[in-house]
């Protein structure tokens, strides 16, 4: 029996379950164009802007590497880790259109020797972990080119 998949977060990103591909999901504001993510809805992240009315949107699946770094030392709680722990990679990446800077796990397999900064990355979803028969899910970075180096990611 197939597990069932569904986000760790709800609202943050979509699946692309549907068709349509994975995505972030953050928010734009009416009265500037200003992104955010995670979505806002209470005040623009613009001190020059007033607004309180914001749209949902998904946002760029591709950008760039800001900066990275590698989490030898386990999350704490409500993070779920492997047992045992194995240390990953993390990607700060300039979303290609937003120019919005979002942080994220890189997908297993890559390690901080193969990134540099301004290296092409693209969204993908992954297992984060699994508990009775659901899939917890996230959203990964995964250098644009590269073959898929975990079981269970959907680009």
């Amino acid at each position: 029996m197939a597990q069932t998949r569904v986000p760790a977060v709800e609202g943050w990103f979509t699946t692309g379950e549907d068709g349509t591909g994975p995505a972030l999901l953050g928010s734009r504001c009416a009265g500037c164009g200003t992104f955010a993510f995670p979505a806002e809805s209470a005040f623009c992240r613009n001190p020059d802007c007033a607004s309180t009315s914001f749209e949902t949107v998904p946002l760029s699946t591709r950008g760039r590497i800001w900066s990275y770094t590698d989490a030898r030392y386990q999350p704490p709680d409500p993070y779920v880790a492997a047992d045992p722990y194995e240390p990953f990679c993390l990607a700060a990446v300039e979303l290609a259109a937003e120019k919005l800077v979002v942080m994220g796990q890189m997908v297993g397999g890559v390690t901080v020797d193969d990134l540099t900064v301004g290296d092409e990355v693209e969204l993908v979803v992954d297992t984060l972990y699994a508990e009775g028969e659901c899939d917890y899910l996230v959203w990964k970075w995964r250098p644009v080119g590269a073959g898929p180096v975990t079981p269970g990611w959907e680009g």
